[in-house]
C-alpha cells in the first residue's frame, strides 16, 4: 500500500510563483510544496535581469502596457496586460517587505531610490534588480520565509506523476469547465525512498515552470521539463500558444559554460552585438538595434551565424569602464573570468538558446483551469500576458501577480474542517525494474536534437511534419516502457517532454503565418487578425487533438 499524505493546498513547484502563493495562503491553510529537486533548483534561481514595474515618475502603467503589447506582436490579451501592469508595484512592494533587497542609487537629494535598468522592448527604465543575480536573491529570500512557516511543509526531491481527478457534478461553470472534473490530489514519486506516494488536497496548484528542456540548447536548469503542462493536458485541460518558444538571444558559448545566460540588462546598459570581425549587425535588422525584442534579436543572430557559417556571435560591453561592469554585472564578470574571458577587455561569445515557454495551460484571471479545484500559475500557464513574445522581465512579475490573484480566490473558497479522503491506490504490481535505461537516454537525446533542428528559431511545414512523425513514434515507445517498468526521474521527465513536444509541434502546424516567436519560411507574412492557437483534448486523450481558435478562457 502506498503512503497517502494530506493537506489543504498542494503546490507542485517551488519557484517564485509557488513560494509566493504558499506564503499568501499559509495564514488560512495547511500547505504542502512539492519540489522536484532542492528547493532552490529552478528557473527563478537563475534569473539574472530583474522584474518590470513602474517606479519612475516619468514612466507610466500605460507605457508598460503598450511595450508589452508591442512585444507580444498583437496577440496579447490586453485585459491581462492591464491587470498585470496595474498590480506590479503592489506585488513588488510585497516582495520588498519579504526581505528582497533590490539595488539602490543616490537620488541627488540626500536619499536613495531604486536603481532601474532598461531591457529590450522597454521604452523606460523600469527593471528592479539585485545586481545580475535577481532570481537568486528572490528565490533564497522566499525559500527562507517558507521554511520558517509552521503551516508550510516542503517535500524536496519529489516528482509529481499525475493528477488524481474525479467526476464533479456540482461544477456548473460551462464557460470555464470543459470536462466536469475536479482534482483531488496527485500521485507523487519520492526520489529519496524511490516509492510512489499519493497526496490528497482540497486545492491543487501546478507551478512547475516551462518546458525549454525539450530543446538541445537551453538557458534553463534540468528541472524545466514541462511536467505541469503535460500533467494538466493528460487530465483534460486546454493549452494555448505552445508554438511560441522564446529563444534568449545571448547565452554564453563555451564548452565549459553549461547553460549560462547573459542578461538582457547588458544590452540595456549599452552592450553591442558584433560579428566575428567586430562589425555590428543589429542596426540592419531593426531601428531599435540591440534593444529590439528578443524574437527579432534571436533571429538576427541565427541569420548571421548561418550566413557566415559561424559558431557564434559576440556581445561586447568592453567600452564601459571596468568599475561599472564589475559593479553592475559581478556574477557574469566572475563566471566569464573563470572561463578565461575578461569582459572588461574582450567581447563575449554568444548563441541563442531556448529560454521561455510563452504558451501553456489556459487559466482565468484567478489561475483556475478547466478542471475544478485545479489551478496553474507562472510560466506553465497561459494568461494572455505574453502574446507571441514575452517582454523582458515580465516573467517573474507574472508569477507574483497571478500567485496573489490565485491566493485570494483559493482563500475565499477553501472549506474549513475539511475531511481528508482515501485516494485510489497506485498499482505497480505488474511492473519490474528496468534493465534498459539506455533506451530512455537515447530517446531523450533524439527528442531534444530534432526539436532544435526542426522546431527551432526558423521553421518550415516539412520540418514540423517530420518532427511530429518522430514524436508519435517516441510516444508509443515511451508509453510501452511506462507500462512495463517502475518509474524513475528520467522516465517521468521524458514522458512529459515528449507530450509537450507534441503540443508545440501541433500548435506550430496550426499557425499559418509568422508572428513573434513563430517564424516559418512557408508563411512569412503576418495575418491581419491575431488569434490564439488553442488545443482541446478530445475525450481527455492526447491522441485526439481538436484545434480551436474561437474558445476563450
Amino acid at each position: 500500500m502506498n503512503q497517502q499524505n494530506n493537506c489543504d493546498v498542494l503546490i507542485i513547484g517551488s519557484g517564485a510563483a509557488g513560494l509566493t502563493l504558499a506564503l499568501h495562503l499559509a495564514k488560512s491553510a495547511d500547505v504542502v510544496i512539492l519540489s522536484k529537486g532542492p528547493i532552490n533548483e529552478g528557473s527563478t534561481y537563475y534569473a539574472q535581469g530583474g522584474i518590470a514595474a513602474v517606479f519612475d515618475e516619468n514612466d507610466s502603467i500605460q507605457a508598460h502596457v503598450s511595450d508589452t503589447v508591442i512585444a507580444g506582436a498583437g496577440l496579447c490579451d490586453e485585459s491581462a496586460v492591464q491587470y498585470t501592469a496595474e498590480n506590479a508595484k503592489a506585488c513588488l512592494d510585497w516582495l520588498i517587505n519579504q526581505g528582497v533587497d533590490f539595488d539602490k542609487e543616490d537620488d541627488n537629494q540626500g536619499g536613495e531610490k531604486y536603481h532601474l535598468t532598461r531591457e529590450g522592448g522597454h521604452s523606460h527604465r523600469r527593471i528592479l534588480h539585485a545586481a545580475d543575480a535577481t532570481g537568486k536573491v528572490i528565490q533564497t529570500t522566499l525559500a527562507q520565509r517558507v521554511k520558517q512557516h509552521s503551516r508550510i511543509r516542503v517535500f524536496e526531491r519529489y516528482n509529481a506523476i499525475d493528477l488524481i481527478c474525479e467526476s464533479d457534478s456540482r461544477n456548473n461553470d460551462e464557460k470555464r469547465s470543459i470536462n466536469k472534473k475536479q482534482c483531488i490530489g496527485a500521485y507523487i514519486w519520492n526520489r529519496n525512498s524511490e516509492k510512489v506516494e499519493s497526496i490528497y488536497a482540497q486545492k491543487t496548484i501546478l507551478a512547475t515552470g516551462g518546458a525549454s528542456k525539450v530543446y538541445q540548447y537551453t538557458s534553463n536548469p534540468d528541472v524545466a521539463s514541462g511536467d505541469g503542462i503535460a500533467m494538466a493536458w493528460r487530465a483534460g485541460c486546454r493549452v494555448a500558444n505552445m508554438e511560441f518558444n522564446q529563444f534568449h538571444p545571448t547565452c554564453l558559448f563555451h564548452p565549459n559554460a553549461g547553460t549560462f545566460l547573459l542578461t538582457e540588462a547588458l544590452r540595456g546598459e549599452g552592450a553591442k552585438l558584433r560579428r566575428p570581425d567586430g562589425s555590428r549587425f543589429m542596426p540592419a535588422f531593426d531601428k531599435r538595434a540591440e534593444l529590439a525584442p528578443r524574437d527579432i534579436v534571436a533571429r538576427a543572430i541565427d541569420f548571421e551565424m548561418k550566413r557566415l557559417g559561424a559558431d557564434c556571435m559576440y556581445l561586447d560591453i568592453s567600452h564601459k569602464s571596468s568599475d561599472f561592469i564589475k559593479q553592475h554585472f559581478p556574477t557574469i564578470y566572475q563566471r566569464t573570468k573563470d572561463l578565461g574571458i575578461d569582459i572588461t577587455k574582450q567581447p563575449i561569445p554568444i548563441v541563442p538558446a531556448a529560454h521561455y515557454t510563452c504558451g501553456g495551460v489556459m487559466i482565468d484571471e484567478h489561475g483556475r483551469t478547466d478542471i475544478h479545484q485545479l489551478y496553474t500559475i507562472g510560466e506553465m500557464s497561459y494568461t494572455g500576458l505574453h502574446g507571441a513574445n514575452r517582454l523582458a522581465s515580465n516573467s517573474l512579475l507574472e508569477c507574483l501577480v497571478y500567485a496573489r490573484a490565485a491566493a485570494l480566490e483559493i482563500s475565499e473558497s477553501l472549506e474549513q474542517n475539511n475531511c481528508f479522503r482515501q485516494l485510489p491506490l497506485w498499482d505497480e504490481s505488474r511492473v519490474t525494474d528496468s534493465d534498459e535505461e539506455v533506451v530512455i537516454q537515447h530517446n531523450w537525446h533524439e527528442l531534444r536534437l530534432f526539436m532544435w533542428d526542426y522546431v527551432g528559431i526558423v521553421r518550415t511545414t516539412k520540418r514540423l511534419e517530420r518532427a511530429l512523425h518522430r514524436v508519435e513514434l517516441l510516444q508509443q515507445e515511451i508509453q510501452d516502457y511506462y507500462r512495463n517498468f517502475k518509474v524513475s526521474n528520467n522516465l517521468l521527465e521524458l514522458r512529459n517532454l515528449v507530450q509537450v513536444a507534441e503540443l508545440i509541434i501541433r500548435c506550430a502546424l496550426e499557425r499559418k503565418e509568422s508572428r513573434g516567436l513563430h517564424y516559418t519560411l512557408d508563411y512569412p507574412n503576418t495575418l491581419a487578425e491575431a488569434k490564439p492557437t488553442i488545443l482541446v483534448a478530445k475525450n481527455d486523450s492526447s491522441k485526439s487533438l481538436v484545434p480551436n481558435t474561437e474558445l476563450n478562457t
